[in-house]
């Protein structure tokens, strides 16, 4: 497998370019952004790009499956306009580029509660992003919708109350399935479920999608 990886300087896409580096499954890993990772390994090329500058970087996008990875909150966007620009426009571009030069699977982070109709900013966008590659007819694509995610040391203050609460709730057996995943383990599922996908592809006669929900992900760690 060929991997390429956008976001990997984000907490999900630094506890994934470990693992796809560890599989003996994994080729090579292409990662692509506005940054290099603190990552380094023999099988990964990072190339720092702008994202904006779309024919700079397109013919680059070379390989089997990309994970798109990439994502940021409001607050560090500074404006709706701005998180747009990289939660969907960055995302649906680079997944773009990657179906018109032959790639085959998606791996899409997205989030819990996603729905393009939602009142909510945020998981409106993300339905949209979901629907826009979609439309895109990747053989293989595969829908994370995450729950609350755990990131290292995380300095956010919402964030680290939220995991609090569901914690809470969760030891009264409330909300189970939207209880808070730690980024490492939604990086394992990741893998995990481009690996079974690309295993049984011969077996699909036509586009195959997947969505995993929170529950689903849970199963799928415990599999």
């Amino acid at each position: 497998m060929k991997a390429i990886v956008i976001g990997a300087t984000g907490a999900t896409g630094k506890a994934l370019l470990p693992l796809l580096a560890a599989s003996s499954e994994v080729e090579s890993i292409d990662s692509f952004g506005r940054r290099h990772p603190d990552f380094s390994h023999q099988k990964l090329y990072a190339h720092q790009i702008d994202f904006a500058r779309i024919d700079t970087w397109r013919n680059e996008v070379q390989g089997d499956v990309l994970f798109a990875c990439l994502g940021t909150t409001l607050k560090a966007a500074g404006s709706k306009e701005a998180q747009w620009a990289i939660d969907y426009e960055a995302n649906l571009e680079f997944a773009k580029a990657a179906r018109e030069n032959g790639v085959d699977a998606l791996v899409l982070v997205s989030a819990s509660g996603a729905n393009s109709a939602s009142r909510l900013f945020y998981q409106r966008m993300k339905g949209e992003l979901e629907q826009a590659i979609i439309a895109l007819n990747f053989p293989h694509l595969i829908i994370f919708r995450s729950p609350l995610l755990i990131r290292p040391n995380s300095d956010r203050l919402g964030e680290k109350m939220a995991e609090r609460i569901f914690r809470v709730l969760n030891r009264i057996g409330m909300l189970k399935n939207q209880r808070p995943l730690a980024v490492e383990k939604l990086a394992q599922a990741m893998l995990k479920a481009a690996l079974l996908s690309s295993h049984e592809q011969a077996s699909y006669s036509k586009n195959h999608m997947q969505v995993y929900e929170p529950q689903d992900i849970f199963r799928l760690l415990d599999q």
